[in-house]
């Protein structure tokens, strides 16, 4: 039974990053998955992978549910990462393992706020927010698509906005709200005033996804490629002296999320997700084909989008209660 050393320990993560990376997989799945092959070599005394099987990975996952608690979900991300692994660096494939613990994910019907809960939410957030959480709701934008909004996405011509590599790294287009189009317009404005005064400062580059700085020398400093909601202050390098900007951090919006939600009073567990769920929804409760809704979310299963039919059958839009005919 052999152990991982400090340095080869090092050297196997330092594999398992490149390898996740040259399959375009995001930073933060990287992240996510490279804590939890961590976590599993940890608790098996860092014995090295290549002399566990199944019966380890189970040990692990079984763990993780009894002891820890943790969620279906968590389970499963942990299972992938460990197969990853597996895969990709040992070169086993999965059916090469046996038999594996796969959590069952319980069906959940999601938070789903009413038009009059939604209008509240946004009437009482601070004004500087308004119009990014107005985009989550009018768009079915996922917090982090919205964050990761460049310029160059939104065609006011057509009426439309290009989410780029949303999740599974895939394009889509949504509609741009006909409500927004003045104040984005506005917003983008005042954000190419900064950008210009970054600029004559000497900074007021971006960062590009991919390889495309290399490609387009100059591209990170043009206009289209700028974010569409920046940092309010720039990030500062104090070794280099390098400053730059990068989106606004998502904890920014959730906390004034959190805190309209709290100055409405509303019981319901909303976030910013909830909007996405609430924008689905309504459309379909305004008469749209689901298959649409499904386009427009970017789901890759229309079963994903199948869970809002379930929340429009509910209660008094869907069956009468007998006690209101007594």
């Amino acid at each position: 039974m052999k152990n991982i050393t400090a340095g080869n320990k090092s050297r196997l993560m330092n594999r398992y990053h490149q390898e996740i990376r040259a399959r375009h997989y995001s930073p933060k799945t990287e992240q996510v998955y490279s804590r939890w092959v961590v976590r599993f070599l940890r608790f098996h005394d860092f014995r090295h992978p290549s002399s566990m099987a199944e019966a380890e990975i189970n040990a692990f996952l079984r763990h993780l549910a009894v002891r820890e608690k943790l969620s279906a979900s968590a389970q499963n991300q942990a299972l992938a990462a460990i197969l990853f692994l597996y895969r990709h660096l040992l070169g086993r494939e999965v059916g090469d393992l046996g038999e594996l613990i796969r959590a069952r994910k319980p069906e959940r019907v999601p938070v789903v706020m009413s038009r009059e809960e939604v209008r509240s939410v946004l009437a009482n957030l601070e004004t500087r927010f308004s119009l990014f959480v107005e985009l989550l709701y009018g768009s079915g934008f996922r917090l982090s698509e919205c964050l990761k909004l460049r310029v160059k996405d939104i065609d006011f011509a057509r009426n439309e906005i290009t989410v780029r590599r949303g999740k599974g790294d895939k394009d889509r287009l949504v509609m741009l709200p006909q409500n927004l189009k003045t104040r984005l317009s506005a917003h983008l404005k005042a954000t190419q005033q900064i950008h210009i005064g970054d600029i004559e400062a000497g900074w007021g580059a971006v960062e590009l996804p991919g390889a495309l700085d290399r490609k387009y020398r100059n591209a990170s400093r043009e206009w289209s490629w700028q974010w569409v909601f920046p940092q309010e202050r720039r990030w500062r390098n104090n070794k280099t002296g390098q400053e730059g900007r990068h989106h606004m951090d998502a904890t920014i919006i959730q906390r004034a999320v959190k805190q309209s939600v709290h100055k409405c009073d509303l019981t319901k567990h909303i976030t910013c997700h909830t909007f996405r769920h609430s924008f689905a929804s309504h459309l379909l409760e305004g008469g749209y084909d689901i298959r649409t809704v499904q386009v427009l979310l970017g789901h890759k299963d229309l079963k994903t989008t199948m869970i809002y039919t379930h929340v429009l059958n509910r209660g008094p839009v869907g069956v009468r209660s007998p006690l209101d005919d007594l």
